[in-house]
């Protein structure tokens, strides 16, 4: 990859760690009811779930996701049953948060971990992410070099996205410690909604 591939790659790749979508949801919630740190070990269930998703689409099954609209249809609906599962889940759980605040009942690591990972590899447009935006800057002189790069570069640029999602969820905890539970039914009901956009969906077209 040359300079100018790295220059325009790193702004339009961190714009995609950073927008808002279920998993980033779910590192702020983890955040603000638990810690930063907390919130970074539990997100290693989503990057770990990305690696061998990027590997996947290096080795070409990707295209299949985008090109099939059985299986594309099959992972979104997969997908948007479980955010919407989840959405439920947290929205419930600001009971838990009225009766005994919001550090009274955290959640345990690994169900933390097992929930980034499904939300990550539950959802199609990480796939779509892999299989339609990296083979645009992948050098096909050196294929496999370029993926792995631009794998460890989409990794490590999804880890700071990760820090900035729980940092925010904990300051907004702190300054707002009377308002948890609205914080808590607001990402419920946010989860909820992201798996009915998902559901609703239109398979997308490769350029």
């Amino acid at each position: 990859m040359t300079m100018i591939d790295w220059l325009i790659f790193i702004p339009a790749c961190f714009a995609l760690n950073l927008a808002f979508g279920p998993n980033n949801l779910l590192a702020m919630t983890h955040g603000a009811k638990s810690g930063v740190g907390f919130a970074q070990t539990a997100a290693l269930g989503r990057l770990l779930v990305f690696i061998p998703m990027i590997a996947l689409s290096a080795l070409g099954l990707g295209v299949i996701l985008t090109t099939s609209a059985f299986v594309f249809s099959l992972v979104k609906f997969i997908g948007a049953a479980y955010l919407i599962w989840l959405g439920i889940s947290i929205w419930r759980s600001a009971k838990t948060v009225e009766a005994g605040g919001f550090q009274s009942s955290p959640v345990p690591l690994r169900r933390a971990i097992k929930s980034e990972a499904l939300v990550a590899v539950s959802n199609p447009k990480a796939i779509l992410i892999f299989a339609a935006f990296f083979p645009q800057f992948v050098a096909v002189e050196a294929y496999w070099q370029s993926y792995v790069l631009l794998g460890a570069a989409f990794l490590l640029m999804e880890a700071i996205a990760i820090c900035a999602y729980a940092t925010f969820g904990k300051l907004a905890s702190s300054f707002a410690a009377d308002r948890l539970t609205v914080l808590q039914r607001v990402s419920g009901a946010t989860m909820f909604l992201f798996g009915v956009l998902l559901l609703l969906s239109p398979h997308p077209t490769r350029s």
